[in-house]
């Protein structure tokens, strides 16, 4: 999803390179004292946090519910200085808030209750300081650490923090300067995008800090729809030591000595938080006691819950320097899931911090004792198989790689997040939202993502949930349209339906120009791919009438195939309903999501052969994806190149550098996979090409370094590349995946030969049970393409046209 849905997505340059290594060290940043050599060092937390990638450097685990990071601010209290809170380029800290989205596009979600330590009196509402200009401070990324599970920085103000945490919960120290005032401010309304209601209180008998926080709101400055409050977060502050002083503050008005406020932003008629409003309060402290320390537990289901995931958590001794090196434990088994050999020290620290990006979300959402609120706003306790619920889900990104990755690697987390979203469904009335924050539906982005999702999930070795169940759902949201699907509300970008102009579908098998949808010709594309993974859902629980039917859907999508559309050969584009054709340009991104016709022709990826047959056969198909992803002088245009050309920063043009390999070709997909990952990925802040989309972008390129793909939506072949390093093994209970490639190297992507469980493999991809099994991979690159194998398209991976 580009930031801010407006066509600009990360660093805007046009990259016109050869083959070249393209990785680069990042400025030398001081290391975190801990232990031996392991992944979990490799990660640099900074990659992704500027020019778009939207990534946060702060203290998380695995999947955590919590994540403990810093509020920059660019001088704009009401305008969060990134989605993901976090830019590298602004100069000013005003929080450090619990909770974080990593690469969203949309500018803000969660952000929930910063604390800023100050080192001067509170004379003002914080509310009111509206250009952050006396309750921020300055900090400089050389007095900055960021490693995987903990975050230091040393303010300008003179405090000194230190972030740690654990799934539900975090620790944090604050060492504040002799002789100056000790604050620490307490931002309870503050969320990213504003909160409709909040709530604060001091104990100073406990050394406590107790409250909520109302919010959601995600995107929706973009529309009415999503200018909303959804769901509730709690949190419990323990301090270890006395408070010194208490204040509290409600928009403009401020007391000292008082112990309790409320009051939230509120929603501007944009859709950002009101100017001047909200509340929260402040501590003193004695800075010759030392280092302030607290532990903070939250839940989106009580006050009590939030006690308990703290005192689950984080011991009542336990010190942050402890519960960082348990992070580190976790961080490393975690990304130890595939260990490495071989490349240079840049190369490791992008892969690994790749990893590091696609295993943050979904993330936890339920409480140590299994209770969650839900899309109803209730609270339900997980059951039967599933461990945990889990939460935010940008379904329109993550269907194409990084739920496979993550189910690869956790068959029982993906497992979780499959029933996750068959509870959200099950309590929205039978609706499954594309785009889900905490506990509501943000209706963000096109399609019904879901779909191929749940069909990634069980394709990928996530098994334990309800799968008949979640298919009579999705086949019912698929064939029986809701008043919502008829619903032009929240368009174009958060339309309400899960099936946007579903009647349409069914009657005109395409979605027309005048729709409740986005648009017209991506919804058709996204419907088209929703249809055949519910092909392989019908198939896999025994329904062979539906996985006939849901096939014949999936193969509307040539009903948007205009062959006069262009001189190039014809072109997918926006129909009228009565069947016409509008004037069209391939250039336009009329009827398409955040890219143009060119970019969309490219994506059907379940019937390659069938789109290259309607281009007029493999010769003149791929001539044309040849100029896609060269400009006229013959040099790569893989992003900001114009229009025409690949833009390989965001989603719907992820997948087209494996094409080539469907089509005998797989020396190019080789070629153009390898320029992707040397040039626009780099151990640099701006090392990530765009929004990083909760994982999806940085699942793309592990999977890329590895050397495969999961091309085919709802599906577990690989389609395979080249590898970027000279070894590497997947460890998974199922099977182990090892691959040697000896010759590996930024200039060597052109495989020569390769041996599957020691015999020789001429076909350019991987059945599915290999994903499932597991099995060695010997590849013998070189610094030349080889065209011939994998020339036989006779042995190219999979094609899936309608059924005659």
């Amino acid at each position: 999803m580009r930031q801010g849905l407006s066509g600009g997505r990360g660093l805007r340059r046009a990259l016109m390179v050869a083959m070249a290594c393209g990785v680069s060290m990042a400025a030398a940043m001081p290391v975190l004292a801990q232990g031996t050599h392991a992944p979990a060092d490799e990660v640099n937390p900074i990659i992704g946090s500027r020019h778009g990638g939207n990534t946060y450097p702060g203290a998380v685990v695995p999947f955590g519910m919590l994540q403990w990071s810093p509020e920059n601010t660019r001088g704009k209290h009401d305008h969060t200085a990134s989605p993901s809170g976090y830019l590298y380029d602004a100069p000013r800290i005003r929080g450090f808030s619990l909770t974080h989205l990593s690469g969203a596009g949309c500018r803000g979600a969660s952000g929930d209750v910063p604390f800023m330590p100050i080192t001067s009196a509170v004379t003002g509402s914080p509310s009111a300081d509206l250009t952050d200009a006396t309750y921020a401070s300055d900090f400089s990324h050389d007095n900055e650490q960021a490693k995987a599970g903990a975050y230091r920085v040393k303010l300008a103000n003179g405090v000194s923090v230190d972030l740690a945490a654990t799934t539900r919960a975090g620790m944090g120290s604050f060492s504040f300067p002799a002789g100056k005032p000790a604050n620490l401010l307490l931002r309870a309304s503050d969320s990213e995008v504003g909160s409709s209601d909040a709530n604060v209180s001091i104990d100073q008998v406990h050394h406590t800090i107790t409250g909520s926080v109302t919010s959601g709101n995600f995107c929706g400055y973009l529309a009415k729809a999503g200018t909303r409050s959804y769901y509730t977060m709690y949190f419990v502050a323990q301090f270890d030591q006395p408070f010194a002083a208490t204040g509290a503050w409600h928009d403009g008005d401020v007391q000292a000595g008082k112990t309790a406020a409320q009051g939230g932003t509120g929603y501007d008629a944009k859709g950002f938080p009101a100017s001047g409003k909200g509340s929260g309060v402040w501590v003193g402290f004695d800075p010759a006691k030392g280092p302030v320390q607290v532990r903070v537990g939250i839940s989106y289901v009580s006050l009590d819950n939030a006690k308990a995931n703290l005192a689950a958590e984080i011991p009542a001794q336990a010190t942050t320097a402890q519960v960082q090196a348990k992070a580190r434990d976790a961080w490393n088994a975690a990304l130890g899931k595939i260990d490495i050999t071989g490349g240079s020290a840049d190369q490791r620290t992008t892969f690994y911090t790749a990893l590091y990006h696609s295993l943050l979300q979904p993330n936890v959402f339920s409480d140590v004792n299994g209770e969650y609120r839900g899309f109803d706003q209730k609270t339900h306790r997980v059951e039967g198989r599933q461990r945990a619920q889990y939460a935010n889900f940008s379904g329109w990104d993550v269907y194409r790689s990084q739920v496979q990755l993550l189910t690869w690697l956790y068959p029982d987390v993906g497992s979780d997040i499959a029933q996750s979203l068959f509870n959200q469904a099950n309590q929205n009335g039978g609706e499954w939202d594309r785009w889900s924050h905490n506990s509501g539906g943000t209706h963000v982005m096109s399609g019904d993502p879901a779909v191929p999702s749940i069909a990634a999930i069980d394709a990928f070795g996530g098994h334990e949930f309800d799968l008949r169940g979640a298919y009579d759902s999705l086949a019912k949201a698929a064939t029986v349209p809701t008043a919502h699907d008829l619903s032009n509300e929240g368009c174009n970008v958060e339309c309400v339906g899960q099936r946007p102009s579903l009647d349409q579908w069914l009657k005109l098998h395409y979605i027309a120009t005048e729709s409740n949808a986005w648009g017209g010709a991506a919804e058709t594309l996204e419907d088209a791919t929703a249809d055949f993974a519910l092909s392989q859902l019908a198939a896999r629980v025994g329904d062979h009438e539906g996985e006939r039917y849901f096939l014949t859907r999936a193969g509307y999508w040539r009903n948007l195939f205009n062959p006069k559309a262009a001189p190039e050969g014809g072109y997918i584009q926006n129909r009228n309903a009565d069947g016409t054709w509008p004037a069209f340009k391939p250039d336009s991104d009329d009827g398409f999501v955040e890219g143009s016709a060119a970019v969309y022709l490219w994506m059907v990826p379940f019937d390659v052969r069938g789109l290259f047959d309607q281009l007029g056969g493999v010769a003149k198909a791929t001539a044309r994806l040849d100029r896609f992803f060269h400009d006229d002088k013959g040099q790569w245009a893989l992003t900001e190149a114009g229009p025409l050309h690949a833009e390989l920063n965001n989603e719907p043009s992820v997948g087209t550098p494996w094409l080539y390999a469907f089509v005998g070709q797989p020396s190019k997909t080789q070629e153009a996979v390898r320029i992707v990952v040397n040039i626009l990925w780099k151990n640099t802040p701006e090392g990530i090409p765009g929004n990083d989309d909760l994982g999806e972008m940085s699942s793309w390129y592990v999977w890329s370094a590895l050397g495969m793909y999961p091309a085919i939506p709802g599906r577990a072949e690989l389609v395979l590349g080249s590898p970027l390093f000279t070894h590497a093994v997947v460890h998974r209970a199922q099977g182990n995946v090892v691959i040697t490639a000896p010759a590996a190297s930024p200039q060597t992507p052109f495989v020569q030969a390769l041996s599957v469980d020691g015999k020789p493999h001429d076909s350019p991809w991987l059945p599915a049970s290999f994903a499932e099994h597991g099995g060695q991979l010997d590849f013998t690159l070189g610094a030349k393409a080889n065209t011939s194998w994998g020339s036989d398209i006779a042995k190219a991976p999979p094609s899936f046209s309608p059924p005659k």
